[in-house]
């Protein structure tokens, strides 16, 4: 069988117990994860007004992102 690329999209969601932060860090976490379990792709969502969406500028997202992973390809849409 050949290998199929996934992805992750991501909205950077801020729980109810949470501060965007902690959101943000959240977000780191889950590209790093998903890097580790192969995941060729992790995606950031644009979303404003929005308490519980801390994605609201997705370039300083990932270049934070970027910046933490090593390989996996990292962008918006």
């Amino acid at each position: 069988m050949e290998h199929m690329p996934l992805s992750v999209l991501d909205l950077a969601t801020v729980s109810s117990d949470a501060t965007s932060a902690q959101a943000l860090s959240d977000a780191t976490e889950l590209a790093v994860k998903s890097e580790e379990f192969g995941y060729s792709r992790f995606w950031v969502a644009e979303h404003h007004n929005m308490n519980t969406v801390a994605s609201t500028s997705p370039a300083v997202l990932i270049a934070h992102v970027a910046a933490s992973t090593k390989n996996i390809k990292v962008g918006s849409g």
